[in-house]
């Protein structure tokens, strides 16, 4: 899949926690960076995956005791790619579930095609599918008055702290990136960009700007928010606290140490060509993805030849039966019924039977994304104001942002 990128949370108001002893022991920053101001590793922490129905403090929650809660939602962050068609995947592993999430988050969700130049990709095209993929967004219910839509581009602050925050991140640490390994390995290096190795800084910069609290986060880019987070806390130690106060800032931290939330179901939706791969943009059989926009006699066409196995009948969670445990899951999360539901409703129906049940499925749930994104491409005043109106919101926070790393760090003010 052309990598969706974070997957991108509380309110600049919010106080920060003193750069105290105290903080150093509950693990907001490393042991090992109290011992030197070189630039090394930081001790790893394990990450916490969280899922929806569970929120916890995040680590730069002030110790003190609290006033009585306020109605201040947590800061939620999210993108994905304008390359090739919008699929299943990503519908189902971030799109979907950030309409649920814009009710109970402060939610920014933006179109990254920053991120998509870091292959090699068509000009011509980057435009036009940069507008599809917000109308798609729009279409799938992402709401404007509970989120703000914009496209990365349009907010410059995400190059210039991508910039800083590159000053401080150990080269060794992007070497490391196993998405860097295999593509680089795949494409050969006279073929790779540079952007290709620094883009987790990027995200890192998209997740920071805003001081999110949590990250949508798929298998695919977990590797990438850890160094997010070990990042933040570099940054914090080498520039915040007193260092940062000495220079006329506030002091205490720079950037929120964000964690990942990981959604219930849907993750992971898998290729209907081979059940063990990821559902993918850049796969080169469009036969392997359900775009959201393909008709009903494509989505037809796609399922009756899906891959699938020999075995009787139909059954989830079984290793050697990924086809199975893949398709019901889609059909699950098409339907909205429960995985048991979906279990007892399936477990002796043949593959035939099944995969007429999964297309009408399908079809049902696209529909009115379909006709809801044509309405949406046919008023382009509508789609722009919304851009711009969400791009001067997203800028409004990351500009703040921005000025006070741009404090900490020393440089002369504007």
């Amino acid at each position: 899949m052309g990598r969706p990128a974070l997957s991108h949370f509380l309110t600049l108001s919010h106080s920060y926690p003193r750069f105290t002893p105290s903080l150093v022991r509950r693990g907001c920053f490393p042991v090992k960076y109290m011992k030197t101001t070189g630039f090394v590793s930081p001790t790893r922490r394990p990450i916490r995956f969280r899922c929806f129905c569970s929120v916890s403090v995040s680590d730069s929650e002030p110790l003190v005791p609290q006033s009585p809660p306020t109605t201040v939602k947590k800061r939620i962050v999210s993108g994905v790619q304008p390359t090739g068609s919008i699929h299943l995947g990503n519908y189902l592993g971030a799109i979907k579930n950030w309409i649920s999430l814009q009710n109970s988050y402060d939610t920014l969700f933006f179109i990254v095609d920053l991120h998509a130049i870091t292959l090699p990709y068509d000009a011509q095209q980057l435009s036009k599918a940069t507008r599809d993929t917000a109308a798609i967004y729009l279409a799938c219910g992402v709401d404007t008055s509970k989120a703000s839509v914009f496209v990365q581009s349009h907010v410059r602050a995400h190059v210039e702290l991508m910039w800083l925050l590159s000053s401080a991140t150990p080269i060794g640490w992007l070497n490391k990136m196993i998405q860097f390994k295999e593509k680089s390995r795949k494409a050969g290096d006279e073929n790779v960009a540079v952007a290709l190795l620094t883009y987790p800084v990027l995200m890192a910069s998209d997740i920071l700007l805003y001081q999110s609290d949590f990250v949508p986060v798929g298998e695919d880019q977990k590797q990438h928010l850890e160094l997010t987070r070990e990042l933040a806390e570099r940054v914090n130690f080498l520039y915040g606290g007193r260092k940062w106060k000495k220079l006329g800032g506030r002091g205490g931290t720079i950037f929120k140490v964000p964690e990942p939330l990981i959604p219930p179901a849907g993750a992971r939706v898998m290729s209907l060509t081979d059940g063990l791969s990821k559902m993918s943009k850049s796969a080169p059989s469009d036969q392997s993805r359900i775009n959201l926009l393909d008709s009903k006699d494509v989505i037809a066409n796609k399922i009756k030849r899906c891959k699938t196995d020999s075995f009787i009948g139909l059954e989830f969670d079984n290793p050697e039966r990924p086809e199975s445990n893949n398709l019901l899951s889609i059909y699950q999360l098409m339907s909205g019924k429960t995985k048991e539901e979906v279990a007892q409703e399936c477990e002796n129906m043949n593959w035939g039977t099944f995969k007429i049940l999964l297309t009408d499925a399908l079809i049902d749930h696209l529909q009115p994304i379909q006709v809801r994104y044509e309405e949406i491409m046919s008023d382009s005043a509508y789609l722009d104001r919304v851009l711009a109106e969400g791009a001067t919101k997203a800028a409004d926070i990351a500009d703040a942002t921005l000025n006070n790393v741009y404090q900490a760090m020393g440089f002369l003010r504007r």
